[in-house]
């Protein structure tokens, strides 16, 4: 690392471990919209990221995906974990990358998680989630498996969900060579991902296939044809922003496709029979209402629901779990939620 890299990474670990009251003295008065506050954690770190760039939907790609890479590794930490190995699979473009993590002391057939990450379908692979997964697997004692899929623009839609797809069956059909109880693999994702592990859900309903034993749907993307009232408070300065969530779906979306497809938006499609789900938002996230309008629609399909709104936090929290004490004590709450519902 850089002596400029080790640098940012101590002011990052100085901010986040500073107490709550020094924070509030550094980064201003609260930040309150109603009744809610935004947690002192989330308000020290958007300050430093409109320090280090102010304006995001300006940035090229290329750079935006290597800030998130980045970001991990400041923000996530050096997690423990007992193992982590890579495997490629035949995707259906070619080579499709996975990456397997194990806990500690885990022996024998496990529970597992596929996971897909976040990014708005644009950004992301295995290195700027990888200290989340390190974290859900060491919390909740499940092997997670984490999916390169193609990102847009280089490979619109439906790329990614083929990708997602052609991952979720192979782990599936492969489970007892991985080490995998076959009987209790979930799927789940955080924003982009988590609109991808929710149609692969339906989609295995729909088709026959191996359906998920349960879903995590962390801030999912649910919904393209709306336009929520949390999309319009907080669609500025809270870290995902308007002209970012327009420069994705233009992206992923470049065909012009019907944005109503239940493979593109979720909710529209035929929610009855799948799985258990436990869905997860943020109180200054702009995905917030369309994450919960799909959890109550879920709840009305006659599925278990369980929802987690996490009051104080942003967009992207679940990979800030090396940050302050928020984050990783909602993503705590997360993993606890992710292993009952696998047992």
């Amino acid at each position: 690392m850089s002596v400029s890299g080790r640098a940012r990474r101590a002011a990052v670990a100085a901010v986040g471990a500073a107490p709550r009251p020094l924070k509030r003295v550094a980064f201003g008065r609260p930040v309150r919209h109603g009744d809610q506050v935004l947690h002192p954690d989330m308000q020290a770190l958007l300050a430093l990221l409109r320090l280090e760039n102010p304006d995001p939907a300006a940035t090229p790609i290329s750079r935006q995906r290597r800030d998130l890479v980045r970001a991990d590794r400041l923000l996530g930490g050096a997690q423990p974990i007992g193992a982590v190995t890579e495997r490629q699979i035949a995707g259906p473009a070619g080579p499709l990358r996975l990456r397997f993590y194990t806990p500690r002391d885990l022996r024998g057939p496990s529970p597992a998680l596929v996971w897909f990450h976040g990014g708005g379908f644009t950004l992301g692979d295995l290195d700027s989630h990888d200290a989340v997964c390190r974290y859900l697997a060491e919390q909740a004692m499940v092997r997670v498996v984490a999916v390169d899929y193609r990102l847009a623009p280089e490979h619109p839609f439906p790329a990614a969900v083929d990708d997602c797809l052609a991952a979720w069956i192979w782990v599936c059909e492969n489970a007892s060579g991985l080490a995998l109880d076959p009987d209790r693999i979930a799927v789940g994702g955080d924003s982009a991902g988590g609109n991808l592990a929710t149609v692969v859900a339906q989609e295995m309903v729909r088709s026959g296939g191996p359906v998920p034993r349960f879903q995590l749907l962390v801030y999912p993307v649910t919904d393209f044809t709306t336009i929520t009232r949390s999309r319009r408070e907080f669609g500025h300065g809270y870290f995902l922003t308007e002209d970012l969530m327009d420069e994705f779906s233009g992206a992923y979306l470049a065909r012009g496709e019907d944005r109503s497809d239940p493979r593109i938006s979720p909710i529209r499609g035929d929610l009855h029979d799948l799985p258990p789900a436990h869905v997860v938002t943020a109180a200054f996230d702009p995905l917030r209402d369309e994450g919960e309008a799909y959890a109550e629609a879920l709840r009305e399909a006659g599925v278990p629901v369980t929802a987690q709104r996490e009051e104080g936090l942003i967009h992207g929290f679940a990979t800030m779990v090396g940050f302050g004490t928020a984050a990783p004590a909602a993503v705590r709450r997360i993993a606890a939620e992710l292993q009952r519902g696998l047992v």
